[in-house]
């Protein structure tokens, strides 16, 4: 498995771009609307916030996705559209508008928003614009894409690697955005994937949750979770391997890429979180299970901020010994031992 600088635009048939249209600022330089294409529709399936309180995006994206299908994502920065009345109504008109641009049933569209939440999503620089992003899709359009995507990321994130399935080269890429609001399961986050690998629904669909399991689901910054947190992957399936319908061994090798894919964008999300300075990693050893490592009597408590004490804290910004043995200390009466 090799790394590949394309992102989203690392597999085969797939375009994106990013432009400014003016929903959060006046600033040409930042960028707020993407486009990610495919150029034949594929498979589809998301993971999205556990929030109770959940975007009209998210809505909208669910409703679309009832048959595991789509082709193109829109997404837009600096508003979230979310507790909004007319949320619902912006949110589609945003995929009809980028549907026409790209000539495509608009119920093949993904949308994802996020930003500041609860007020209204001005819709007007939007399609007005979405003809401009179109067409401006291009195989190097993937940073642009990841940088319209950005709300307090200080850069973009992008991550794809190469592989084989059947005989067939392969490629798996993706980008994130996140930098405050992260907390175990899902954060104030967006992540899409793309791939021209031939895999089933039903297979995507469970690679998706396993994956997110142990990546996203395991990164921390201040103990908050969004409205509109989304991690989607769109399979088009051009790489012309034998389509995946069970776990076989092609499964295992392309949820492997699909870990390693989100596995880097998980640490570049809590690497660049808001007033970061370092990235700590937990590992837990000896437990009974998965389940059972991940529980509150190992790491639960170093990811509730209530329990996390000022000395906890002041601790990982210090290097030296007296710092690392007060942190053993605190691991013993936190999580039942060390």
């Amino acid at each position: 498995m090799k790394c590949s600088a394309k992102g989203v635009c690392a597999a085969k048939g797939f375009t994106a771009n990013g432009i400014h249209v003016g929903i959060r600022d006046q600033d040409p330089a930042r960028k707020d609307l993407a486009l990610i294409y495919s150029e034949q529709p594929g498979t589809a399936a998301c993971v999205y916030t556990t929030n109770k309180v959940k975007g009209a995006p998210i809505q909208v994206t669910k409703a679309h996705l009832k048959n595991g299908t789509a082709q193109a994502i829109v997404v837009n920065s600096g508003n979230a559209n979310t507790c909004n009345a007319d949320g619902i109504e912006i949110a589609e008109a945003m995929c009809d508008s980028a549907a026409h641009a790209l000539d495509i049933d608009p119920e093949k569209m993904m949308i994802a928003s996020t930003g500041v939440i609860g007020q209204p999503l001005p819709l007007g620089p939007i399609t007005a614009n979405m003809a401009k992003l179109a067409a401006g899709l291009d195989q190097d359009g993937h940073t642009d894409a990841a940088q319209a995507i950005m709300t307090t990321d200080t850069h973009p994130k992008e991550y794809a690697v190469t592989f084989e399935l059947d005989g067939k080269p392969c490629a798996l890429g993706g980008m994130a955005k996140g930098s405050g609001m992260i907390h175990p399961n899902m954060a104030t986050m967006l992540s899409f994937v793309t791939t021209d690998v031939n895999i089933s629904a039903a297979m995507l669909t469970e690679a998706l949750h396993e994956v997110c399991a142990d990546t996203y689901n395991m990164i921390y910054i201040d103990g908050d979770t969004s409205t509109n947190d989304t991690f989607g992957v769109l399979a088009n399936g051009m790489a012309g391997n034998a389509c995946i319908t069970e776990k076989n061994e092609d499964y295992q090798i392309f949820k492997k890429a699909l870990y390693e894919v989100a596995m880097h964008l998980s640490k570049m999300l809590a690497k660049d979180g808001e007033g970061a300075t370092k990235l700590l990693t937990c590992k837990v050893t000896g437990g009974a299970s998965v389940k059972d490592a991940k529980s509150d009597r190992h790491v639960g408590s170093f990811f509730d901020p209530a329990e996390v004490c000022d000395l906890w804290r002041g601790c990982q910004l210090g290097p030296d010994l007296v710092c690392h043995w007060i942190c053993r200390c605190q691991s013993g009466y936190r999580s039942g031992g060390c």
